[in-house]
This record gives structure tokens, sequence and C-alpha cells, in this order.
């Protein structure tokens, strides 16, 4: 697994939940209202479930989870992968 193949599962995972055809990595999807709160517990379930990380509590910060880069630059330190 590597950082590219993080971006894009995570993006297809995020586009199949918003009502937009395109998301650039950075925008806050719960600020603009693409998602709801709720949304954030099947992101968590996702990066459990699609790349095998843990989620601890201490995790459990909106800053990881806010944007598309933002996720994918967590689930990379996770995993130990190199950043862009």
């Amino acid at each position: 697994m590597n950082i590219d193949e993080v971006t894009l599962k995570t993006s297809d995972f995020v586009g199949q939940h918003v009502n937009t055809a395109e998301i650039d990595g950075d925008v806050d999807i719960f600020a603009t209202g693409m998602v709801n709160s709720l949304f954030a517990m099947q992101l968590v379930l996702f990066v459990e479930k699609e790349f095998g990380a843990v989620v601890e509590n201490e995790d459990l910060d909106l800053e990881n989870f806010k944007s598309i880069n933002a996720l994918c630059n967590f689930v990379s330190r996770k995993l130990g992968l190199a950043a862009r």
C-alpha cells in the first residue's frame, strides 16, 4: 500500500457519500455541510476495515478526518507510509 492508493480509496469512499462530483482534497467536508457528524463514525470504520489501521481514542480528533487530505495523512501516519 502506498499514499496514492490511500488517496484513491479515500477519495472514492468520500465521493460516494457527498453530492458533488469532485472534492478538493483540502475542503473541510464537515464545515461545508457535505457530510454530518455521523459520517465521522463511517470514516473511522472505513479506515479500520479498508486499511487495517486501529483508530485509538486519542485519534478521534476532527483534524484527522475533516478532509480527504487530512484523512490520507492520518492513515499514512498510522501505517508508517512515506508522505508526499
